[in-house]
């Protein structure tokens, strides 16, 4: 493992316009031999999108093969990219919730989707007034990768955190407005975790709802985070905060929201979203379900 990871250190410290003829071979092998998880990715997005006829379903398929070759290789670089390099590579826009956020002595919970490339938006920490930026990951069971996502996640003034501990620390972590919390929040819940399911991209589908709990506990501030792709290697994130419609949040309420917009930031580019995620597999499992 540790001289397959020299390998890939190596690799990412090539120039992405030479990873990118790398994305390229990916596609060509992913798309027209290979076809990597083909019966997935078509059934997800002719799921998403019934109203679109099979030309326009073959040409999100294909480009979401182009987005996701980019995507792989971008990762690679995420090993060795410097901060300056990031900083141009992806603009941060409507910053100005996070000042609010600091005045109000409020935490802030990011919401992101899987939208390409949600791994780049972490050098957000160094243009925050908060103190703490923590995103949040999921163990794997192989301690040397383990390790080695942690790097990448603990970089940039990061401390990162495990899905598993997250919800504790931030129940205990002071709520001052000096902690930000990155979820990437449209997980697939593990079968026997899903409870709470709702409609989204016309399917019923189970929702991750760790972060409810603590809109309906704490005094935050929600944030979603809509990531647009301008052009190779180069990305916009918007950050739109999420508002209760009475004086709190109810229950679920902001699980809603936040599919809400990613769906919007979906419809918009759905060549950008990981269609290749078995997403929809433990709608079986849904006891709760709101079709709103």
């Amino acid at each position: 493992m540790n001289f397959l990871f020299k390998i890939v250190s190596l690799i990412s410290h090539l120039p992405l316009k030479i990873l990118y003829v790398f994305a390229d071979l990916i596609f060509f092998f992913t798309f027209y031999v290979f076809g990597y998880r083909k019966k997935v990715v078509r059934e997800n997005i002719r799921n998403s999108f019934p109203d679109k006829s099979e030309q326009d379903l073959q040409k999100i398929r294909k480009n979401f093969f182009i987005n996701f070759s980019d995507y792989l290789v971008e990762t690679v670089r995420s090993f060795s990219i410097s901060q300056h390099e990031l900083r141009v590579r992806v603009q941060h826009l409507n910053r100005e919730v996070f000042e609010e956020a600091k005045e109000e002595k409020k935490n802030i919970i990011l919401l992101a989707g899987h939208v390409f490339n949600w791994e780049w938006f972490n050098a957000l920490a160094q243009i925050v007034p908060q103190e703490h930026c923590h995103p949040v990951y999921r163990k794997v069971n192989n301690e040397f990768w383990e390790n080695q996502i942690k790097k990448i996640r603990n970089s940039y003034g990061n401390e990162a955190l495990e899905a598993n501990d997250v919800i504790k620390h931030i129940f205990r972590n002071t709520n001052d407005g000096n902690s930000i919390y990155m979820f990437v929040a449209d997980q697939t819940p593990h079968v026997d975790l899903v409870d709470f399911g709702l409609e989204f991209l016309h399917q019923r589908t189970p929702a991750f709802i760790g972060y409810d709990k603590l809109a309906t506990r704490m005094d935050l501030v929600f944030v979603y985070c809509e990531m647009k792709k301008v052009k190779r290697g180069f990305y916009q994130v918007n950050y739109h905060r999420i508002y209760p419609d009475g004086e709190k949040f109810t229950q679920f309420e902001v699980v809603k929201k936040f599919h809400r917009q990613l769906e919007n930031t979906i419809r918009k580019r759905p060549d950008n979203y990981l269609w290749s995620h078995r997403k929809w597999k433990n709608a079986h499992a849904i006891k709760t379900y709101n079709d709103q």
